[in-house]
Protein backbone atom coordinates (compact mmCIF):
# COMPACT_ATOMS: atom_id res chain seq x y z
CA UNK A 1 0.00 0.00 0.00
CA UNK A 2 0.86 3.89 -0.30
CA UNK A 3 2.14 5.24 2.64
CA UNK A 4 4.36 8.58 4.39
CA UNK A 5 7.39 8.17 6.03
CA UNK A 6 10.26 9.94 6.34
CA UNK A 7 13.22 8.92 3.57
CA UNK A 8 16.83 10.32 3.86
CA UNK A 9 19.84 10.88 6.45
CA UNK A 10 20.37 13.46 8.50
CA UNK A 11 18.80 15.56 10.98
CA UNK A 12 15.79 16.58 8.40
CA UNK A 13 15.01 13.99 6.40
CA UNK A 14 11.49 14.14 4.33
CA UNK A 15 8.17 13.15 4.14
CA UNK A 16 7.68 10.85 1.04
CA UNK A 17 5.41 8.29 -0.29
CA UNK A 18 6.35 5.26 -0.02
CA UNK A 19 5.45 1.65 -0.87
CA UNK A 20 4.86 -0.72 2.69
CA UNK A 21 3.24 -3.69 4.14
CA UNK A 22 -0.31 -3.60 4.54
CA UNK A 23 -1.34 -3.75 8.58
CA UNK A 24 -1.93 -6.93 9.40
CA UNK A 25 -3.04 -9.44 12.76
CA UNK A 26 -6.00 -7.53 13.40
CA UNK A 27 -7.05 -7.80 17.24
CA UNK A 28 -10.41 -8.77 17.94
CA UNK A 29 -11.33 -5.43 18.94
CA UNK A 30 -9.49 -3.86 16.03
CA UNK A 31 -11.15 -2.91 12.49
CA UNK A 32 -9.21 -2.03 9.23
CA UNK A 33 -9.80 1.27 7.99
CA UNK A 34 -9.54 2.41 4.20
CA UNK A 35 -8.67 5.83 4.47
CA UNK A 36 -10.30 8.35 2.54
CA UNK A 37 -9.23 11.15 4.14
CA UNK A 38 -6.45 12.23 7.61
CA UNK A 39 -5.47 15.89 8.84
CA UNK A 40 -2.62 17.35 10.17
CA UNK A 41 -2.26 18.72 13.38
CA UNK A 42 0.88 20.38 15.42
CA UNK A 43 1.67 17.21 17.07
CA UNK A 44 2.17 15.74 13.66
CA UNK A 45 5.39 18.05 13.25
CA UNK A 46 6.06 18.55 17.16
CA UNK A 47 6.08 15.01 17.97
CA UNK A 48 5.76 11.95 15.40
CA UNK A 49 8.11 13.78 13.43
CA UNK A 50 10.64 14.51 16.06
CA UNK A 51 10.42 10.73 16.81
CA UNK A 52 10.72 9.96 13.52
CA UNK A 53 14.00 11.54 13.02
CA UNK A 54 15.65 9.68 15.85
CA UNK A 55 14.01 6.15 14.54
CA UNK A 56 15.60 6.73 11.07
CA UNK A 57 17.56 5.66 9.07
CA UNK A 58 18.44 2.93 11.37
CA UNK A 59 14.45 2.07 13.11
CA UNK A 60 12.57 3.44 10.29
CA UNK A 61 12.30 0.20 8.53
CA UNK A 62 10.93 -1.70 11.77
CA UNK A 63 8.55 1.13 12.66
CA UNK A 64 4.88 1.01 10.88
CA UNK A 65 4.50 4.91 9.33
CA UNK A 66 4.63 7.43 12.02
CA UNK A 67 2.34 10.18 10.58
CA UNK A 68 -1.40 10.70 10.97
CA UNK A 69 -3.35 10.84 14.04
CA UNK A 70 -6.73 11.52 12.08
CA UNK A 71 -8.83 9.42 9.72
CA UNK A 72 -11.65 9.29 8.31
CA UNK A 73 -12.52 6.18 5.55
CA UNK A 74 -14.46 2.79 5.85
CA UNK A 75 -14.04 -0.16 6.98
CA UNK A 76 -12.79 -2.93 5.14
CA UNK A 77 -12.20 -6.16 8.02
CA UNK A 78 -12.95 -5.82 11.74
CA UNK A 79 -11.89 -8.25 14.66
CA UNK A 80 -14.07 -11.03 16.21
CA UNK A 81 -14.85 -8.76 19.05
CA UNK A 82 -16.74 -6.15 17.16
CA UNK A 83 -20.18 -5.85 17.03
CA UNK A 84 -20.58 -2.26 16.51
CA UNK A 85 -19.57 -1.37 12.99
CA UNK A 86 -19.84 -3.76 9.91
CA UNK A 87 -18.02 -3.92 6.84
CA UNK A 88 -18.83 -1.16 4.81
CA UNK A 89 -19.49 1.38 7.39
CA UNK A 90 -18.24 4.94 7.21
CA UNK A 91 -16.28 6.12 10.37
CA UNK A 92 -13.51 8.47 12.09
CA UNK A 93 -11.53 8.86 15.18
CA UNK A 94 -8.20 8.23 16.02
CA UNK A 95 -5.95 6.96 18.32
CA UNK A 96 -3.21 8.57 20.69
CA UNK A 97 -1.08 5.36 21.77
CA UNK A 98 1.78 7.22 19.42
CA UNK A 99 -0.22 7.25 16.20
CA UNK A 100 -2.94 5.65 14.22
CA UNK A 101 -0.57 5.90 11.25
CA UNK A 102 -3.37 7.59 8.91
CA UNK A 103 -1.40 8.75 6.10
CA UNK A 104 -1.60 5.52 4.19
CA UNK A 105 -3.85 3.75 2.21
CA UNK A 106 -4.95 1.38 5.56
CA UNK A 107 -4.69 1.91 9.15
CA UNK A 108 -5.67 -0.35 12.11
CA UNK A 109 -7.37 0.89 14.88
CA UNK A 110 -9.30 -0.16 17.92
CA UNK A 111 -13.38 0.45 17.30
CA UNK A 112 -13.09 2.09 20.97
CA UNK A 113 -11.35 5.29 19.37
CA UNK A 114 -13.88 5.15 16.38
CA UNK A 115 -17.65 6.35 15.78
CA UNK A 116 -19.63 6.28 12.12
CA UNK A 117 -19.07 9.36 10.54
CA UNK A 118 -21.28 12.15 10.39
CA UNK A 119 -23.87 12.37 7.50
CA UNK A 120 -23.92 15.23 6.38
CA UNK A 121 -20.13 15.55 6.32
CA UNK A 122 -17.44 14.62 3.79
CA UNK A 123 -14.77 11.84 4.55
CA UNK A 124 -12.57 15.01 4.41
CA UNK A 125 -14.63 17.11 6.88
CA UNK A 126 -14.63 14.45 8.83
CA UNK A 127 -11.30 13.57 9.16
CA UNK A 128 -10.38 17.26 10.53
CA UNK A 129 -12.37 16.72 13.18
CA UNK A 130 -11.14 14.35 15.76
CA UNK A 131 -7.86 15.19 17.43
CA UNK A 132 -8.89 19.13 17.57
CA UNK A 133 -12.68 18.82 17.96
CA UNK A 134 -12.04 16.12 21.21
CA UNK A 135 -9.36 18.79 22.54
CA UNK A 136 -11.69 21.14 22.22
CA UNK A 137 -14.26 19.28 23.74
CA UNK A 138 -12.29 18.02 26.88
CA UNK A 139 -10.56 21.08 27.21
CA UNK A 140 -13.50 22.62 28.07
CA UNK A 141 -15.03 20.04 29.80
CA UNK A 142 -11.92 19.69 32.61
CA UNK A 143 -12.41 24.15 32.77
CA UNK A 144 -15.76 23.00 34.38
CA UNK A 145 -17.45 24.78 31.55
CA UNK A 146 -21.11 25.46 32.34
CA UNK A 147 -23.86 27.27 30.15
CA UNK A 148 -24.07 30.70 31.53
CA UNK A 149 -20.40 31.01 32.64
CA UNK A 150 -17.01 32.97 30.47
CA UNK A 151 -14.17 31.28 28.53
CA UNK A 152 -11.56 33.29 27.09
CA UNK A 153 -10.00 31.00 24.12
CA UNK A 154 -6.40 31.89 23.24
CA UNK A 155 -5.80 30.87 19.57
CA UNK A 156 -9.57 31.08 18.43
CA UNK A 157 -8.98 31.28 14.77
CA UNK A 158 -6.70 27.68 14.80
CA UNK A 159 -7.53 24.22 14.14
CA UNK A 160 -8.70 23.38 17.90
CA UNK A 161 -9.89 26.93 18.35
CA UNK A 162 -12.46 26.93 15.75
CA UNK A 163 -13.88 24.29 17.18
CA UNK A 164 -13.55 25.36 21.19
CA UNK A 165 -15.32 28.42 19.96
CA UNK A 166 -18.39 26.63 18.68
CA UNK A 167 -18.49 23.81 21.09
CA UNK A 168 -18.43 26.58 23.90
CA UNK A 169 -21.47 28.00 22.18
CA UNK A 170 -22.86 24.41 22.21
CA UNK A 171 -22.54 24.65 25.88
CA UNK A 172 -23.90 27.72 26.82
CA UNK A 173 -21.02 30.11 27.67
CA UNK A 174 -19.92 33.69 27.24
CA UNK A 175 -17.10 33.73 24.42
CA UNK A 176 -14.80 35.90 23.95
CA UNK A 177 -11.69 34.82 21.71
CA UNK A 178 -8.75 35.88 20.95
CA UNK A 179 -6.77 36.23 17.19
CA UNK A 180 -5.01 38.39 15.25
CA UNK A 181 -7.12 41.16 13.45
CA UNK A 182 -6.93 39.42 9.97
CA UNK A 183 -9.45 36.59 11.54
CA UNK A 184 -11.47 38.44 13.92
CA UNK A 185 -14.79 38.49 11.40
CA UNK A 186 -13.68 34.81 10.99
CA UNK A 187 -14.04 34.05 14.68
CA UNK A 188 -17.31 36.19 14.71
CA UNK A 189 -18.79 34.31 12.51
CA UNK A 190 -17.87 30.72 14.09
CA UNK A 191 -20.04 32.22 17.19
CA UNK A 192 -18.21 34.79 19.25
CA UNK A 193 -19.95 36.99 21.50
CA UNK A 194 -16.47 39.23 21.50
CA UNK A 195 -13.61 39.10 19.87
CA UNK A 196 -9.81 40.17 21.03
CA UNK A 197 -7.12 41.58 18.40
CA UNK A 198 -3.80 40.23 20.09
CA UNK A 199 -2.08 42.67 18.21
CA UNK A 200 -3.61 45.71 19.47
CA UNK A 201 -1.96 45.58 22.80
CA UNK A 202 -1.43 43.07 25.85
CA UNK A 203 -5.13 42.08 26.79
CA UNK A 204 -3.62 39.71 29.30
CA UNK A 205 -3.90 42.60 31.39
CA UNK A 206 -6.95 44.87 30.03
CA UNK A 207 -9.75 42.55 28.58
CA UNK A 208 -11.14 41.61 32.39
CA UNK A 209 -11.74 38.41 34.60
CA UNK A 210 -12.74 35.00 33.00
CA UNK A 211 -14.76 31.61 34.88
CA UNK A 212 -12.24 30.15 31.76
CA UNK A 213 -9.21 30.79 29.97
CA UNK A 214 -8.72 27.99 27.44
CA UNK A 215 -5.17 28.72 25.48
CA UNK A 216 -5.53 26.26 22.79
CA UNK A 217 -1.87 28.22 21.45
CA UNK A 218 0.19 26.16 24.74
CA UNK A 219 2.34 29.50 24.71
CA UNK A 220 0.48 30.93 27.65
CA UNK A 221 0.77 29.78 31.90
CA UNK A 222 -1.51 30.87 35.23
CA UNK A 223 0.93 33.48 35.64
CA UNK A 224 0.82 35.19 32.11
CA UNK A 225 -3.04 34.77 32.49
CA UNK A 226 -3.09 35.92 36.48
CA UNK A 227 -5.05 38.94 35.69
CA UNK A 228 -7.87 37.11 33.25
CA UNK A 229 -8.41 34.88 36.15
CA UNK A 230 -9.69 36.51 39.22
CA UNK A 231 -9.84 34.00 42.46
CA UNK A 232 -11.92 31.32 41.10
CA UNK A 233 -10.90 31.22 37.40
CA UNK A 234 -9.61 28.24 35.73
CA UNK A 235 -7.18 28.05 33.30
CA UNK A 236 -6.37 25.22 30.83
CA UNK A 237 -3.71 24.38 27.82
CA UNK A 238 -3.01 22.12 25.30
CA UNK A 239 0.24 21.94 26.23
CA UNK A 240 2.16 21.73 23.52
CA UNK A 241 5.01 24.13 24.07
CA UNK A 242 7.74 23.86 26.69
CA UNK A 243 6.69 26.66 29.15
CA UNK A 244 3.09 25.63 29.41
CA UNK A 245 4.17 21.73 29.86
CA UNK A 246 6.11 22.56 32.93
CA UNK A 247 4.60 26.15 33.84
CA UNK A 248 0.66 24.59 33.99
CA UNK A 249 1.14 21.76 36.59
CA UNK A 250 3.09 23.80 38.77
CA UNK A 251 1.28 26.30 39.45
CA UNK A 252 -1.32 23.61 39.60
CA UNK A 253 0.59 21.97 43.33
CA UNK A 254 0.42 25.95 44.22
CA UNK A 255 -3.06 25.46 44.38
CA UNK A 256 -4.28 26.73 41.12
CA UNK A 257 -7.41 25.55 39.30
CA UNK A 258 -4.88 24.80 36.11
CA UNK A 259 -4.43 21.91 34.03
CA UNK A 260 -3.13 20.76 30.72
CA UNK A 261 -5.17 18.56 28.29
CA UNK A 262 -4.42 15.20 27.88
CA UNK A 263 -6.69 14.31 24.90
CA UNK A 264 -8.10 10.94 24.68
CA UNK A 265 -10.36 9.43 21.63
CA UNK A 266 -13.77 7.93 23.35
CA UNK A 267 -16.58 6.79 21.23
CA UNK A 268 -18.85 8.80 23.27
CA UNK A 269 -17.15 11.98 22.93
CA UNK A 270 -16.96 11.38 19.20
CA UNK A 271 -20.74 10.59 19.00
CA UNK A 272 -21.71 13.56 21.25
CA UNK A 273 -19.38 15.87 18.27
CA UNK A 274 -21.45 13.78 15.54
CA UNK A 275 -24.77 15.04 17.18
CA UNK A 276 -23.73 18.32 17.10
CA UNK A 277 -22.70 18.22 13.51
CA UNK A 278 -25.49 16.88 12.43
CA UNK A 279 -27.56 19.24 14.42
CA UNK A 280 -26.23 21.92 12.41
CA UNK A 281 -24.77 23.47 15.54
CA UNK A 282 -20.50 22.75 14.87
CA UNK A 283 -18.62 22.86 11.54
CA UNK A 284 -15.38 21.59 10.90
CA UNK A 285 -13.36 24.29 9.08
CA UNK A 286 -10.71 23.47 6.38
CA UNK A 287 -7.93 25.76 6.12
CA UNK A 288 -6.51 23.94 2.89
CA UNK A 289 -6.38 20.50 1.31
CA UNK A 290 -3.56 18.27 -0.33
CA UNK A 291 -2.97 14.86 -1.38
CA UNK A 292 -0.85 12.11 -0.05
CA UNK A 293 2.27 13.13 -1.68
CA UNK A 294 1.89 16.53 -0.84
CA UNK A 295 2.21 15.82 2.85
CA UNK A 296 5.57 17.37 3.27
CA UNK A 297 3.79 20.67 1.71
CA UNK A 298 1.02 20.15 4.29
CA UNK A 299 3.12 19.80 7.47
CA UNK A 300 4.87 23.14 6.15
CA UNK A 301 1.61 24.82 5.56
CA UNK A 302 0.11 23.84 9.64
CA UNK A 303 4.39 24.85 10.89
CA UNK A 304 3.17 28.28 9.31
CA UNK A 305 1.15 28.84 11.99
CA UNK A 306 -1.54 31.08 10.13
CA UNK A 307 -3.98 28.47 9.27
CA UNK A 308 -8.01 29.23 9.60
CA UNK A 309 -9.19 25.78 10.59
CA UNK A 310 -7.53 22.17 9.90
CA UNK A 311 -5.34 20.72 7.18
CA UNK A 312 -6.55 17.85 5.40
CA UNK A 313 -4.77 15.16 3.84
CA UNK A 314 -6.99 13.51 0.70
CA UNK A 315 -5.74 9.87 0.89
CA UNK A 316 -8.33 8.77 -1.60
CA UNK A 317 -11.13 10.11 -3.49
CA UNK A 318 -14.91 10.52 -1.66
Amino acid sequence: MKAIATTGWGLKPVLSLIETDEPGGLKPDDVLVAVHAASVNPKDWKLNYNLAVAASPVMVRHLPPLFGDDLAGIVVDKGRNVRDFEIGDAVYGMDMRLRTASLAELARISQRRIAKKPENLSFAQAAAMPLASLTALQGLHKGKAEAGKSVLIIGASGGVGSFAVQIAKNLGLHVTGVCSGRNTEFVRELGADAVIDYTQGDYRQSAGVFDLVFDVTSYETPLTCAALLGNKGYFISTGGDGKSMLGTPFYRLLGKKAGTVVVESYRRDLETLKAMVEAGTLTPIIDSTFTLAESEAAYNRSRSGRCRGKVVIEVASD
